[in-house]
């Protein structure tokens, strides 16, 4: 039996997150969600994680820091934003950040599990790429 892949989300809105969480249990992920950067920060420094799944504006920050201060440790995990602050500024500082993925809020539940399995494809086969050269 293959471990199910861990997300680390990261919502400051407790229905968002209560909702990501469950979206994301159902599809077969086990959910790490947390309120602020801090704690994420934490938690990406101490565990394994497949994906981190940030939103943009946390109390405590923002989701482009939390990326950074993540890529100082991690260069390799995918960061998706899933967030509601949509201006191209905010995307490319995502992006700027270390983020492979911006989605703009509201999503469909679908959009958002594809967008993962699309970054966790992406990353499987960049580590094979790598373990063979």
């Amino acid at each position: 039996m293959t471990p199910k892949r861990r997300i680390l989300c990261t919502e400051d809105d407790k229905d968002t997150r209560d909702l990501f969480s469950i979206i994301l249990q159902m599809a077969g992920y086990e959910a790490v969600c947390v309120e602020g950067a801090e704690e994420a920060l934490e938690l990406a420094r101490s565990q394994k994680f497949d994906v981190y799944l940030l939103d943009n504006g946390l109390l405590s920050g923002t989701g482009s820091i939390l990326a950074a201060e993540i890529r100082e440790f991690d260069s390799v995990t995918p960061i998706l934003f899933c967030s509601g602050a949509a201006y191209e500024s905010d995307i490319q500082n995502a992006r700027l950040a270390g983020a492979q993925g911006y989605l703009v809020k509201p999503v469909e539940c679908e959009v958002l599990l594809a967008e993962i399995d699309r970054l966790l494809s992406r990353s499987t086969l960049q580590r094979y790429e790598t373990q063979q050269s």
